[in-house]
């Protein structure tokens, strides 16, 4: 987020000097190339989210804005990506990254908790056996682990039943499909 941040600064002050000191045809291309540019970092970078209601998960991607119904979600996974399986179709979730390194991490710790103590019960970091702690898994892990914990629990509720609901992110796409067209019109009349 905050590289996104700094490419809208560094395109602000760039494309700001130009629409302000260009002459010619300079402010009509620096904005056509704002207009095309800023929405992709936008959606890149500030627009990915995961919301987990009562009633149901909102999963905002770069294009995509998805609405799921608990009682609709089959099931969630972190493999290479995050995913949550609904409707007989899988939806990504942009804003949970999988992080292999930090699986390594995990898993080295979880090693090394093994390997300290094998009873599992005079360890300064003691816990109960076959239990897990938070600090022991990879956060998408852990992220994927609640998302399914509340579809669970919230999928008999009466506001958490439906279809899930796929819908584009048209204010990201206009913006920018006007700033190719406009670029492509200024080449054009070169």
């Amino acid at each position: 987020m905050a590289t996104g941040v700094l490419l809208l600064l560094l395109g602000a002050w760039l494309g700001g000097d130009a629409l302000v000191r260009g002459d010619g045809r300079t402010p009509w291309l620096s904005l056509a190339g704002l207009l095309a540019t800023v929405p992709v970092v936008v959606a890149f970078t500030l627009r990915p989210a995961v919301f987990a209601g009562a009633d149901r998960l909102l999963v905002r991607n770069p294009f995509r804005t998805i609405v799921l119904p608990w009682a609709s979600v089959d099931g969630a996974r972190a493999g290479y990506s995050s995913e949550v399986l609904a409707g007989g179709s899988t939806y990504q979730l942009w804003a949970i990254p999988v992080s292999l390194r930090q699986r390594k991490r995990a898993s080295r710790q979880q090693t090394r908790d093994a390997a300290e103590d094998v009873s599992g019960y005079t360890s300064a970091r003691a816990k109960r056996p076959g239990t897990v702690s938070e600090t022991d898994r990879a956060p998408s892990d852990q992220a994927i682990d609640d998302i399914r914990e509340i579809a669970e629990r919230q999928a008999s509720r009466a506001g958490a039943q439906g279809a899930p609901v796929v819908r584009w992110a048209y204010e990201v796409l206009a913006p920018m499909a006007a700033g190719i067209v406009l670029l492509i019109v200024l080449a054009g009349t070169g």
